[in-house]
């Protein structure tokens, strides 16, 4: 299966943190899963260190490197999927999670998120 990675499910991973639910930990433990992980989120990642955020300066100068080891599948945004995220409604503030939901309609994959909101937009959430 093909699932789309939100930002706290990669820095749960990474951290081996108890917040990851058990079918989210399974997901990400099966290897004959596509583990998606989009720009959109090294972005995220690399703004929120930079701003203090999070403590996750490692975990953004390691990213490409321990996304290569884990598994996982880099998602270039391209133009189509960034005018969606555009025009989605406003249900989510953030925006970068509005181009996660545009990438999976556009892809027609799930995301792997704890994040509810997502439940408002037209696609499949994993928890």
């Amino acid at each position: 299966m093909n699932v789309l990675l939100d930002t706290h499910v990669l820095v749960w991973w990474f951290e081996d943190s108890s917040k990851l639910s058990g079918q989210a930990s399974a997901i990400l433990a099966n290897q004959r899963n596509s583990l998606l992980l989009s720009a959109a989120v090294a972005w995220e990642l690399a703004i929120k260190a930079n701003l203090g955020k999070i403590n996750g300066l490692e975990i953004v100068t390691e990213l490409g490197a321990q996304a290569a080891q884990g598994g996982f599948t880099e998602l270039s945004i391209n133009i189509a999927q960034a005018v969606r995220a555009g025009l989605l409604p406003r249900h989510h503030r953030d925006p970068f999670d509005r181009l996660l939901v545009a990438q999976a309609q556009d892809l027609n994959v799930p995301i792997l998120s704890a994040d509810k909101l997502l439940d408002r937009y037209d696609v499949r959430r994993l928890w």
